[in-house]
Formats: C-alpha cells, sequence, structure tokens
C-alpha cells in the first residue's frame, strides 16, 4: 500500500456509529451526520447508510453532497450557503441552513426554475459569533419576508455552539432557541419541524446530572463523537466507542544521526515563522515523507511513546528517534493518532492514501 495514508477501521467505526445512535434515538432525537471529515467518503458513507436511526447527512460541501446522492437519507447543507451556487445547493441539497434573507431568495429563483420547493433551517448565533441571526426582530422580519417566498419552505431553527467561540450548549442557551420557535409559530402560524440543538458539543447534557438538553430540541449533527469516540464539550471519551477508528502510516525516508541545534544563522521558515531550537546535542533525526501540506504537526501524536515529533516542512516530518533504538529502518512506517483537525486535513489530502480494513 503506497504511503503516506490513512488506515479506517470500518468495523470500529460501525460499533461507534451504533452506539450514538442509540443514544439519540433513545432521547427521541433525529441524528444528522455530518460527513466533511472523511470527505464524504463512499466506503465510509456505505456503513453510516446502514443505520436507519440516521436521518440526515450533513455536510458543509455541495460537492460532497453530490457525491452521495444514491443514499435515501435527506441531504442538508450545513454552511450558510454562497449565492452563486444556489442553483446546486437547490438541485443536490434537500434542506440548507440559512441565515441571510437575500440568499434565501436567490434559492427561490432557483428552486422556481427547477420546479422544487427548497426546505431551509434558520441558523440563529446564540453567542458562539460564528453565523447565525444574532439580532432577533432581524430574525422576525426576515421569516415574514420569507414566507411570501413561493419555493420556500422554513422546515425548523438550528444553532451552532462550540465550533468558533467555544461556547459550551446549556439548557439556558439551548432554551433560548426552544422560545424562539414558539415565537415563530406563534406569530406566524408556522410549524416548525426540526430544532436542531447543536453538533457533538451538546451530547454531554444526555448524561450530566447538572444539566439538561431542554424539551423541544429534537435534532443534533453529529460528526467529531461517530468518527473519534468523545464528546467535544469537555473532550470526555466514551468507554463504550473507539478513539483509534482512523490512524495515519507515514514512511520514514531518512534516518541519520545529526545535531539538535541547526548551525547558521536563523531567520524564518518556509512559513515566515522564527522557530526556537533547544540544543540536546547529537539525536538520531528520521524525516517521514509527509508534511504540512497534507497535516498539521502539531495535531498528530506517534503511538510510539519513545518518538518525539520535532517539526515539519510542506513535505517532511522531523522526528526525534533517539530512543528507538534499532526498531526502525528506513521504508519501515512510523503511525500516527489523529484529532478532528488533522483527520480533517490529512483525509481530504489527495496526497494521503486512504485504507480501509475490518
Amino acid at each position: 500500500m503506497k504511503n503516506p495514508r490513512i488506515v479506517v477501521n470500518l468495523e470500529k467505526l460501525e460499533k461507534n456509529i451504533a452506539f450514538i445512535a442509540a443514544k439519540l434515538a433513545a432521547s427521541e432525537l433525529s441524528i444528522t451526520a455530518v460527513t466533511k471529515v472523511f470527505e464524504a467518503h463512499p466506503e465510509m458513507i456505505a456503513v453510516y447508510d446502514k443505520f436507519p436511526e440516521i436521518d440526515y447527512f450533513g455536510d458543509s460541501r455541495i460537492e460532497n453532497l453530490i457525491s452521495y446522492q444514491a443514499s435515501p437519507k435527506k441531504k442538508i447543507l450545513i454552511r450558510i450557503p454562497m449565492q452563486s451556487e444556489a442553483e446546486e445547493i437547490v438541485r443536490y441539497a434537500d434542506i440548507s441552513f440559512n441565515s441571510e434573507l437575500e440568499t434565501v431568495k436567490c434559492l427561490n429563483q432557483a428552486a422556481k426554475e427547477q420546479n422544487k420547493i427548497h426546505e431551509i433551517v434558520l441558523m440563529v448565533d446564540l453567542g458562539d459569533l460564528r453565523e447565525g441571526y444574532f439580532d432577533q426582530q432581524e430574525l422576525l422580519a426576515d421569516t415574514a419576508e420569507i414566507m411570501k417566498l413561493s419555493n420556500i419552505w422554513i422546515k425548523g431553527l438550528s444553532v451552532n455552539l462550540t465550533c468558533y467561540g467555544a461556547i459550551i450548549p446549556n439548557h439556558q442557551n439551548l432554551g433560548q432557541l426552544v422560545e424562539l420557535k414558539k415565537q415563530l409559530q406563534q406569530k406566524y402560524n408556522l410549524t416548525l419541524e426540526m430544532v436542531s440543538g447543536g453538533n457533538s458539543s451538546s451530547l454531554y447534557l444526555l448524561d450530566s446530572s447538572t444539566d439538561y438538553l431542554p424539551e423541544g430540541i429534537n435534532n443534533l449533527r453529529i460528526g467529531e463523537t461517530f468518527v473519534l469516540g468523545r464528546e467535544t464539550a469537555y473532550g470526555e471519551t466514551y468507554p463504550q466507542m473507539h478513539q483509534n477508528v482512523f490512524t495515519l502510516k507515514a514512511e520514514l525516508v531518512e534516518l541519520k544521526t545529526k545535531p539538535s541545534y541547526p548551525i547558521g544563522e536563523i531567520g524564518v521558515d518556509a512559513f515566515g515563522n522564527r522557530p526556537e531550537y533547544v540544543d540536546k546535542g547529537n539525536m538520531k533525526r528520521g524525516v517521514a515523507a509527509i508534511g504540512r501540506q497534507d497535516v498539521n504537526p502539531d495535531d498528530i501524536t506517534p503511538l510510539d511513546e519513545r518518538i518525539e515529533i520535532l517539526g515539519a516542512s510542506s513535505d517532511h516530518l522531523i522526528l526525534d528517534m533517539s530512543n528507538t533504538g534499532d526498531d526502525y529502518q528506513v521504508g519501515k512506517e512510523v503511525e500516527f493518532s489523529l484529532s478532528y483537525g488533522s483527520l480533517l486535513s490529512s483525509f481530504t489530502s489527495r496526497y494521503v492514501k486512504k485504507e480501509f480494513i475490518r
């Protein structure tokens, strides 16, 4: 198998999905499975498709939604749409998340041309300060205007928390979303089917002894928990889940004893940073064939605890392998665990191959 590569254990993934799917079904929550972190790879989509508890697929890239049109699950564009992609959104997404009236008008025009009714969910900003209506009066006024559009149907409300501002979801801020739903229904005689209470960071509320998920929240968007086996509000792992579904493997292309401190005047590196070094004397330094073009070296961890990541350029990962004895030679692979960020970047790099096992 070519390197570098990500090895995906589909059996572990399936067990992770089964655990969370059962957990949310027991709480009568519909599930939007977010597919962007693994670039909606068909091998993994096939695993998700097995679970009837998953009602929707959600992705921020229309290209990914296009790739699994054969799936019977409804597709949601979870990133605020670009007006320039309105035609594709209506064609390939059953639902889109929105916060701008003029963009919704573009979607309405595209839906007219395609003879479709396009469903939208209005995003509300409850303090994380990424996307969504922050001004309640603007939300009310825009809702009135959207209701006049012939080919748009307002399906519900949604909020995003923790992704940008790192604001933790709780019964208070999510309760505001439920109250807004009630206001809109009463004011405009709307029936709002979906109240999406955030992402994997809201999962802890299902187990908390001090907080709770407010009644009225009926959907969660789950991405990281399925693939890495942890909730994302506090980063707690689920003992019933696998945290090692993915393993990154990179091949050693050089292994030599060299000084630990560069020789000569130190300027800036290829990325404009001025690095700092500690002189540890001579060390066994390994070079692996993967770099910052593929993954952030700060977001991966060697599975062999004797190995330390020293840094990386675009294409080379520099390793301190002084404590590994004779266990590694040029041509051998070094294995790494992945964070959500490193999984996202490396899986979407075309230079990192994918291998699926059971």
